[in-house]
């Protein structure tokens, strides 16, 4: 009885902060079709979201992004248009699902590529979130979002990570950027691992030299942000890929806005 009233709960909750907040305005929005030409498998795509539960994400990360999708092309049959499924993510009232490049056509977003990422890793990467599609979204995850858009003292930045660190643990639900990060880290590339260097010894003539151990951070405490700060994803920006000529551009006449 009392799981069964937390999660209607949750669910009217989920509803709440899913609804757009007033006054967004976006500046620097990517043409759906510009994205669906320059996308690959295994892409990321950050989104700046205009949601109520967007409010704590950015608040809690300090970024602009609150939202993370991935890219897996045409897995599920349907094409690679802009109106075509191509993206994976967990939406907050719906769970894991497929969605089209144009759902984000009004907003702010930005392409992290990871580098160097091989054919079948790629392919590894688009089969996992594939195979979650249907799982539910982490209603504990929105419980505790929703405590920080109440009038509260500021959150110390040693916390705020921790602090989006939540979820219940079952594997069958999902946090849009964790989800993204466990399909990463099954195929063992990094994002923000923990660097620990450690000596190691070279030969007696050359003396010791120096060795970077890479530490997997459990997926639980990986955000949106941390794509686009990632020394091993490359920002990919459509406008600049389609061979963007400033020469071509019309500029109005009537003086610079203010």
């Amino acid at each position: 009885m009392l799981k069964t009233v937390i999660s209607t709960a949750g669910k009217r909750l989920a509803r709440y902060l899913n609804k757009p907040i007033r006054g967004y305005e976006p500046f620097a929005i990517s043409d759906p079709a510009k994205l669906a030409a320059v996308m690959r498998p295994g892409d990321v795509l950050l989104v700046e979201g205009n949601h109520r539960v967007s409010v704590a994400i950015k608040y809690l990360t300090q970024s602009t992004w609150s939202h993370a999708a991935i890219y897996v092309g045409d897995v599920l049959g349907q094409g690679t248009g802009h109106d075509a499924p191509v993206l994976v993510e967990a939406d907050v009232e719906k769970g894991v699902i497929a969605a089209p490049l144009s759902k984000y056509a009004a907003l702010n977003t930005r392409v992290c590529r990871p580098v160097g990422l091989t054919p079948d890793d790629a392919k590894a990467v688009a089969d996992y979130v594939v195979g979650r599609l249907g799982h539910a979204y982490d209603l504990k995850n929105i419980i505790d979002l929703a405590r920080y858009l109440l009038p509260t003292p500021p959150v110390p930045v040693f916390w705020r990570r921790r602090m989006l660190a939540f979820g219940s643990g079952d594997p069958t639900r999902a946090i849009c950027s964790t989800l993204i990060a466990q399909a990463f880290q099954s195929v063992r590339y990094p994002i923000l691992p923990r660097v620990v260097t450690r000596q190691a010894d070279a030969n007696a003539k050359q003396g010791y030299t120096e060795k970077e151990i890479l530490h997997i951070r459990h997926y639980s405490l990986f955000t949106p942000r941390d794509f686009d700060i990632s020394p091993y994803f490359e920002v990919i920006k459509p406008t600049i890929e389609a061979h963007f000529d400033y020469k071509t551009l019309e500029w109005g006449d009537t003086g610079i806005d203010n």
